[in-house]
């Protein structure tokens, strides 16, 4: 496959991370007993931060979205980074390696913190910019 084809992939996964962390992490209700109870001492517990009253559910919260965000800034930069390497045939090999990089951070943070479905996403995402990378490689070896 073409590397551009590959970041298409990555792209359509890192949008489906998106939209899936947004439902159920950002605006999924807390199962009944102890979850409820947990979500309930986070919003009730507020305090000063910076001049605004805040709490743990408003970091909570708040950093959910900021990753929907930028999960979705990414999908939409792997869409653009196959745009250019289909266009331009640029060698992004760097760039994709550092997202590599990321998401294999990413991937040992969800397995500690979270839990196995973002974690095998993450590694499907990784695998894409391997394989663009080693799509580009190939390409770039190629005679003109």
């Amino acid at each position: 496959m073409r590397p551009s084809a590959w970041l298409r992939t990555a792209s359509v996964l890192t949008l489906l991370h998106a939209i899936t962390h947004t439902i159920g992490g950002v605006y999924g209700k807390p199962a009944p007993g102890p979850q409820e109870t947990a979500v309930a001492v986070m919003k009730n517990n507020v305090f000063p931060v910076m001049g605004n009253t805040r709490s743990l559910w408003d970091f909570y919260h708040g950093m959910g979205l900021a990753v929907a965000v930028f999960l979705t800034v990414e999908a939409l930069v792997f869409w653009l980074l196959a745009n250019a390497i289909q266009k331009n045939d640029c060698d992004l090999r760097d760039v994709l390696a550092a997202f590599l990089i990321g998401y294999l951070a990413l991937a040992v943070v969800s397995m500690r913190y979270f839990f196995l479905p973002p974690v095998v996403v993450e590694l499907l995402i990784a695998a894409c910019l391997v394989m663009a990378i080693l799509a580009t490689q190939r390409t770039a070896a190629k005679p003109v």
